[in-house]
């Protein structure tokens, strides 16, 4: 992963699609826009490559649904029955059971979050799986990353949460007042930032690791304001979520990519559950360059061996083979924050 310099290039990429306004970005081509990327403390260019711009695609909203409703069992995909308060919020959901309507297998919350994977409730049973997942699944990494793991970040080009926030909530303005789901949550960083901003009806706060779930209840649960809000944790496969097809608005995956043990399976779910007109954005390390400075290719070939780093065009091709379009891009050094939407 290479670190970014006080020199550091940044590219805007447009392929097909409006690239949200960020930074006075002018959307005429080769043409260079001064921004500052506040949290890193430099200055950089953003230079705009596109000829051709081409309106997003309008969102069709997802149907209403209640709170049992948007909850699907993660085996058949039919709804959940809900039994319990009524509400959509930490403490409801926690004292509620779940019941798949077809194939009549129950759900219920452990510990503060709901799990809703498939293997909820088995009792000799474990699944182990690749490294890259279980990692974020050990008690010490999950208490650490937002203590010292996540802020490292920056050495690879990311701009900072806040700035990445900011980013984000640009590419997710067609999706407002509706349901976002942030895949691969962790400890609830972007969650938390989504679930505040009062921007979305609910926001599901999703992750397969059960103490990143624990260490995102831990931020919140003192803080009113987030924990009443229409906030849910839930424990889930990425590449198995626990919703019905065309039910989701928005979904969030930040730096979670290349830990994916199946990034096309995960991308291919993550288009099913988007409604028409729906967005995704994520964000990744992108693999270094080969022209990179010899220390950096030695260190990622190490983290190559636990992490799936792409490059640009490997991501736009995964995207768009899954059946998204209005794909776009920006890249700082090893960062990218791309964007698609569902037909």
């Amino acid at each position: 992963m290479a670190a970014a310099t006080a020199s550091a290039s940044v590219s805007l990429n447009h392929h097909r699609s409006v690239v949200p306004k960020h930074h006075g970005v002018s959307l005429n081509s080769r043409i260079g826009v001064p921004t500052r990327f506040s949290s890193n403390g430099y200055t950089s260019r953003i230079r705009a490559t596109s000829a051709v711009a081409v309106e997003p695609e309008l969102r069709t909203p997802a149907q209403d649904a209640t709170e049992a409703e948007l909850f699907a069992c993660p085996i058949c995909y039919e709804p959940l029955i809900r039994k319990g308060p009524s509400g959509f919020n930490v403490p409801a959901i926690y004292r509620s059971g779940f019941k798949c309507s077809k194939c009549n297998k129950s759900y219920s919350s452990k510990d503060i979050y709901l799990d809703l994977t498939v293997t909820s409730g088995t009792k000799q049973y474990n699944e182990v799986k690749p490294a890259r997942s279980e990692l974020f699944r050990s008690p010490i990494v999950s208490f650490l990353y937002e203590r010292g793991w996540r802020q490292n970040f920056n050495l690879s080009g990311f701009p900072g949460p806040d700035e990445e926030f900011k980013m984000a909530q640009e590419y997710f303005k067609v999706a407002e007042g509706g349901v976002l789901v942030d895949v691969s949550c962790g400890s609830g960083l972007f969650s938390r930032k989504f679930a505040k901003s009062g921007a979305y009806s609910r926001v599901i706060a999703l992750d397969f690791s059960e103490n990143m779930l624990r260490q995102c209840y831990d931020f919140i649960k003192n803080d009113e304001s987030i924990i009443s809000s229409n906030l849910a944790l839930v424990r889930a496969d990425v590449s198995r979520l626990p919703f019905p097809s065309g039910s989701i608005d928005a979904v969030h995956a930040g730096a979670a990519l290349h830990c994916w043990p199946s990034p096309s399976n995960a991308i291919a779910e993550i288009n099913r559950i988007l409604c028409s007109g729906g967005v995704f954005v994520g964000t990744t390390f992108l693999r270094v360059n080969p022209s990179a400075p010899t220390i950096f290719r030695a260190l990622e070939q190490s983290a190559l061996r636990t992490y799936s780093y792409f490059t640009q065009e490997e991501i736009e091709d995964l995207v768009t083979s899954c059946g998204l379009i209005n794909y776009t891009s920006k890249v700082q050094s090893s960062f990218i924050m791309f964007s698609a939407q569902k037909q």
